[in-house]
């Protein structure tokens, strides 16, 4: 089988004395997209900010496209086809929309094939060039969101990391986000990793899913599997079904040792 394009092995990450994520483990082959589920503060983004270049993790491996990423800066990353949409959004806020995309590709010198994607993301993304000369501030949180993945997309990703896309954002704009996340799969063959709390939107679109309590890795299967599992039902769904154990039992389990 081939090499995935992105590997964690073992990979710890510590905020001072503070050990954020313990053994992570995971895979992310080309062309897929996995989700990374987990509640408040189980290290979902320090995961991705790992990946990223964001945070300097202390111990494990990270491998992508081939390349150790550990050692890397953030902008080199994105330099080998890396891009992260974090969960604060971070547009240029006096920027315009314009310009906001063009900052998404400043690694890159193919003037030519910048401009035919930034036609691509006003094809992606209707509402962009409406904005197109507005500043990023003037912009509704949605927009926003559109506009962080848009910019992302700039950089002609390999692989996309996002971080809580749906946050924050109206069931219907939820809604909107998630086909466009489908689309970018689809239509480019643009690998993602998403972290969200929508679990139930999030494993409507992935074909896999790592679920991370407590800085490790606690469960994993494909997403149609762990959307059955009364467990994952009932804690990240919302779905309470007869003869499911509760949470507080699920949590003693080895498995959450």
């Amino acid at each position: 089988m081939a090499e995935p394009l992105l590997a964690l092995r073992n990979v710890e990450t510590y905020y001072g004395p503070v050990l954020a994520i313990q053994g992570i483990s995971l895979e992310v082959r080309e062309a897929s997209i996995v989700a990374l589920l987990g509640s408040n503060g189980a290290g979902k983004s320090t995961v991705l900010k790992s990946i990223s270049g964001f945070v300097e993790p202390q111990k494990g491996t990270i491998r992508f496209a081939g390349q150790d990423l550990p050692g890397h800066e953030p902008d080199a990353i994105v330099g080998l086809g890396l891009s992260h949409v974090p969960e604060e959004r971070e547009v240029f806020p006096f920027l315009s929309v314009r310009e906001n995309l063009l900052m998404g590709a400043f690694t890159r010198r193919d003037r030519d094939a910048v401009r035919a994607d930034l036609e691509r993301m006003y094809g992606l993304f209707p509402i962009l060039r409406e904005r197109l000369d507005q500043p990023a501030l003037s912009l509704s949180g949605g927009e926003q969101q559109v506009l962080a993945i848009a910019r992302a997309l700039m950089a002609s990703p390999k692989l996309l990391l996002l971080d809580e896309p749906s946050l924050g954002l109206s069931p219907r704009l939820v809604g909107e986000i998630f086909t466009v996340i489908r689309r970018i799969n689809g239509e480019s063959g643009t690998t993602i990793l998403l972290v969200e709390q929508n679990a139930g939107k999030a494993l409507e679109v992935a074909e896999y899913a790592y679920v991370i309590e407590v800085g490790r890795i606690v469960m994993e299967g494909s997403a149609r599997d762990l959307a059955d599992k009364p467990d994952i039902r009932e804690f990240y769904l919302g779905l309470k079904e007869q003869g499911v154990r509760s949470v507080r039992r699920w949590k003693r389990k080895k498995l959450w040792r």
